[in-house]
């Protein structure tokens, strides 16, 4: 099976580093489109005009252009521990599912990345609940003043519960998410492949119509549950008109029923278009963010000679890590000072 291997001329605090400013910037990017997203998932992109972009312009005509960035500082902050947690989650189910010999096949690996990114968002969920609301809320009228505020008002006012509401569809939700990813994984991997028979690692270009293959198709078949997951984050009585959410319900399943009664079944996959819109641009300026930051490190820990390409540095065991390249060059100056000192 081909696979994306980690480059280990890295450390691991420069691999988070890198990862945490490339989701930053791609998640900074396609804000508007999110923006977008999860208003006409709640109902707030009622109105004559449709599309995806018919959210965003009357955001920005009645809240000014600042609203398409609303949500975005949290979504932000809350990158560093979210990689943090499913990293650790992931490394433990991947020992669970590693055999006796020390393989896992492809099916567990997936199992494990999706329960690692499960375990992530539950344990993170309340900072995408304030997002949601955060999103939701109008900046000329503001229910919120910012993101501590909105913690402590949630808490105060719904409950501590109130920060886990709709916690249960990101569990439900994992299982067609698994379920799509191996399926484009696998069928990739045979298109990839061809007449040659399995290669051992894809090519960037590959990885990256991978990633953006994989995550329509798994976005496209969970994206129901997260249109109720948003509206049961968005609903609340101490809202003006309830968190602008466009049907009323008392849990999970009475959102499904109200939404497909009310609106018809395809009413369920409302905001899918500006979902779909943002896959490239976001896994584009991740991929393109994180090479160019990758390559920063490998200049400044001496694999490359330059940040502005990946041309080798001389002489420079590439295999080493950069422990094993520091402790190496520092060996060999203290070597070269020691030879040039006068013997009696």
């Amino acid at each position: 099976m081909a696979t994306w291997r980690r480059d280990g001329r890295l450390t691991g605090g420069q691999r988070l580093l890198c990862a945490g400013a490339a989701g930053a910037l791609s998640l900074t990017v396609t804000a508007p489109l999110e923006l977008a997203t999860v208003l006409a998932q709640v109902g707030g992109a009622r109105g004559p005009a449709r599309g995806p972009w018919a959210a965003g312009l009357r955001a920005w005509r009645a809240e000014g252009p600042r609203a398409l960035w609303k949500g975005n500082a949290v979504a932000c902050l809350r990158l560093f521990p979210c990689s943090a947690v499913q990293l650790a989650a992931y490394r433990k189910f991947v020992m669970l599912f590693t055999d006796d010999l020390g393989h896992i096949s492809q099916w567990s690996s997936i199992m494990a990345g999706s329960l690692a990114g499960m375990v992530s968002t539950i344990v993170m969920y309340p900072t995408d609940l304030i997002k949601t609301r955060l999103i939701v809320q109008n900046l000329l009228e503001p229910s919120y003043r910012g993101i501590l505020h909105a913690f402590s008002t949630v808490y105060q006012q719904e409950g501590f519960l109130a920060l886990y509401r709709g916690v249960s569809l990101t569990v439900l939700g994992a299982l067609p998410f698994s379920a799509g990813s191996l399926l484009v994984y696998m069928n990739l991997e045979k298109l990839w492949n061809g007449p040659r028979g399995p290669r051992d690692r894809f090519s960037p270009l590959q990885n990256f119509a991978n990633v953006c293959l994989a995550a329509a198709v798994t976005q496209t078949l969970s994206f129901p549950f997260d249109t109720v997951k948003r509206k049961m984050q968005a609903q609340s009585p101490h809202l003006p008109h309830h968190g602008g959410v466009d049907v009323h319900f008392s849990g999970a399943v009475d959102c499904f029923r109200q939404i497909v009664k009310a609106q018809g079944v395809l009413a369920l996959w409302n905001g899918l278009t500006a979902n779909l819109l943002k896959i490239v641009p976001y896994f584009g300026v991740m991929f393109g963010t994180f090479e160019f930051c990758k390559r920063i490190c490998l200049y400044q820990n001496g694999y490359i000679v330059s940040p502005l390409s990946y041309k080798l540095t001389p002489g420079v065991d590439q295999s080493l890590k950069p422990q094993e390249l520091r402790e190496f060059k520092k060996f060999f100056k203290t070597g070269q000072l020691k030879s040039k000192k006068p013997t009696l």
